[in-house]
């Protein structure tokens, strides 16, 4: 077997209608994953999935609405993609919300609950509906896409990212738990990547030549820069890598580069 092999698996992303999710889900079902498009909209899912059947196959995804801030919509979520695919070896938390832009002295109560429980929440949420069956066959990849929002300050994206670092502990405190049943959990912490998700930051001339210019790689990054990762997290390559955080940021975080500052 390929160490990136993925053939029968079964993998849910969310958030995966376009961005890094997006791109994800893609490269898994290049490695032969059968993949879940999730998001809020239906609408934006389904040419994704017909996308990936028309290059992969028939049947090789579906698409599946959720919100994340729902705990009923995520349960639905996981029901049907038993129904559909029969199991769930692979979890993807990708999708995320950050409602506030600038100094934490100015966010409100319901901006910070907000980022926490979409952020943070549901992907403890949607961790615990899927663990039980990957305990019971003692294998399983659960992916947090996080960010290197986590790992520094900043004045602009700050509540973002206390949410962030917030989900690298959550990472680690399953990756405790569940590791005994062979289950790893790990994190993926992007720098800024030129996604609808992030252009508040790369539209603005100012950041994007600071990441830049502090960036080794001198670019930024693209969804399928990230996506890579995610293939190596969720494949045999990975299994003994677990409670990690993977930075994949062109080394900005290494030459002390700040986002906001």
């Amino acid at each position: 077997m390929s160490l990136f092999d993925l053939d029968s698996r079964v993998a849910i992303v969310t958030g995966s209608s376009r961005g890094i999710g997006r791109a994800i889900a893609e490269r898994l079902a290049e490695q032969g994953a059968r993949v879940v498009i999730s998001s809020r909209s239906l609408e934006a899912c389904q040419p994704v999935a017909d996308a990936i059947n028309a290059v992969r196959g028939p049947g090789r995804a579906i698409a599946i609405e959720a919100n994340i801030s729902s705990k009923e919509g995520l349960s639905r979520l996981v029901e049907r993609t038993r129904e559909a695919f029969g199991r769930i070896d692979i979890l993807v938390c990708n999708a995320a919300t950050n409602v506030h832009f600038g100094p934490m002295s100015g966010l409100e109560d319901s901006q910070f609950r907000k980022i926490f429980e979409n952020n943070v929440l549901s992907n403890h949420w949607l961790i615990q509906m899927v663990a039980p069956e990957m305990i019971a066959r003692r294998d399983g990849a659960i992916i947090i896409i996080s960010s290197v929002a986590g790992l520094m300050g900043s004045s602009l994206i700050g509540a973002y990212g206390v949410s962030k670092a917030a989900d690298f502990q959550l990472a680690r405190n399953l990756a405790a738990e569940l590791g005994p049943h062979n289950v790893r959990v790990n994190c993926i912490a992007p720098g800024l990547v030129r996604t609808q998700f992030a252009r508040t930051l790369w539209e603005n001339p100012g950041i994007a030549d600071a990441a830049r210019t502090h960036t080794p790689l001198r670019r930024l990054g693209e969804p399928d820069d990230v996506a890579g990762a995610a293939v190596f997290l969720s494949a045999p390559a990975a299994r003994f890598v677990t409670g990690q955080i993977i930075v994949v940021d062109g080394g900005a975080t290494v030459a002390g580069s700040s986002l906001g500052e």
